[in-house]
């Protein structure tokens, strides 16, 4: 599959091409179990049965694992995303995966589960019923029917923050805006742009990646300005040139700046067949007696018979003149009748030969 990437020249929002620094989600995890399976949890798993263990505990029982059956409970590992300024009391989604042999979590109900983050500080708790959207049922014989992921489900709303994540939004002096993706040229062009709306100075490049820009100080004017800022439009520097090539998949995407320089391709391909077979011959033994000559069968003898052609299509050759254009180049492949395969090797060796003025990527 060949796919043109072509970039037009367009205004686009700051908040489209860039972020501010330190304004972002944190992940969260924890450990938890659950509970209500219908004979599709972990069954005898140790892990399983001392987690039940350490929860009944809590709740002021003494009870051995050798009483416990985990077949209607799981051990699971819970995830989410704390967004940015997420205060005290706001829900979350969490995603609930199984750790065990569990077979299935539809119907289940996750336990109050602490979610932490990177510093170990628990930040939410999550708890409630999963929706599961994948199906698992087998039968007694083996066989086995399984439509999407039922290990893993969701718990909508199901985490309630607890603790805040300070943001340096309003700490610093300046906001720092970090490209999605450096260029020294864009950052250039956002700076003037912020400067041409907020008046001079405001904004400062400070490498391909981060442009400084002065924010008032208190909280409720720096949040407008803000609003203001991220909606600044600008027209974002055309992209560097370069080929990506799917290596899984066979696609290949060419920008619309990759240019190429005098060239001749010359694309064929040889098939060579080889076809065994054998032919089997029945000995046989004459032998002449009184009453006559009886044939007496004899041993087999196996022939091998092998056959060998070859077939190569005729070699075709194009050409490609001085700073072609894309649409020049996709043509010319084209015209070959090229699959991915032969795509990707026409690419690397017009690479290898300095021929193409582009990077080659290979994902």
């Amino acid at each position: 599959m060949l796919v043109l990437a072509t970039f037009p020249a367009h205004a686009d929002r700051i908040k489209d091409l860039a972020s501010v620094a330190g304004v972002r989600s944190n992940p969260l995890v924890g450990y938890g179990v659950v509970v209500g399976l219908s004979g599709t949890g972990d069954g005898n798993s140790g892990l399983t049965l001392q987690s039940l263990q350490s929860l009944i505990s809590r709740l002021g029982l003494v009870v051995e694992t050798a009483d416990l059956n985990a077949k209607n409970a799981a051990a699971v590992m819970v995830t989410a995303e704390l967004a940015a300024f997420a205060k005290e009391g706001q829900t979350l989604d969490v995603t609930v995966s199984t750790v065990g042999s569990a077979k299935s979590l539809k119907g289940g109900t996750l336990l109050m589960t602490p979610l932490m983050g990177a510093d170990g500080e628990i930040y939410a708790i999550a708890q409630g019923n999963l929706v599961v959207g994948g199906l698992g049922v087998a039968g007694e014989d083996g066989s086995s029917l399984t439509v999407n992921i039922p290990t893993v489900g969701r718990v909508p709303e199901g985490g309630q923050v607890e603790k805040v994540v300070n943001a340096p939004f309003l700490d610093s002096d300046n906001l720092i805006l970090n490209l999605n993706r450096g260029d020294f040229s864009t950052a250039s062009a956002m700076a003037k742009a912020i400067n041409e709306v907020f008046g001079p100075d405001i904004a400062t490049p400070i490498d391909a990646t981060s442009v400084s820009v002065r924010a008032p100080y208190e909280a409720g004017q720096r949040v407008t300005f803000m609003g203001m800022l991220e909606n600044v439009e600008l027209t974002p520097d055309a992209p560097a040139a370069k080929v990506v090539i799917n290596s899984r998949s066979g696609t290949v995407v060419i920008g619309g700046n990759v240019r190429v320089t005098p060239a001749a391709v010359s694309h064929g391909s040889l098939t060579v067949k080889i076809n065994e077979d054998s032919t089997v011959t029945q000995g046989a033994t004459v032998v002449n007696g009184q009453n006559g000559s009886v044939v007496v069968p004899g041993q087999t003898t196996t022939t091998p018979n092998s056959s060998v052609t070859a077939k190569q299509d005729p070699v075709r050759a194009f050409v490609f003149d001085a700073g072609v254009s894309l649409s020049s180049l996709v043509d010319a492949i084209n015209a070959v009748g090229a699959s991915p395969s032969d795509l990707v090797a026409i690419l690397e060796s017009l690479r290898e030969a300095g021929a193409l003025r582009a990077e080659l990527v290979v994902i």
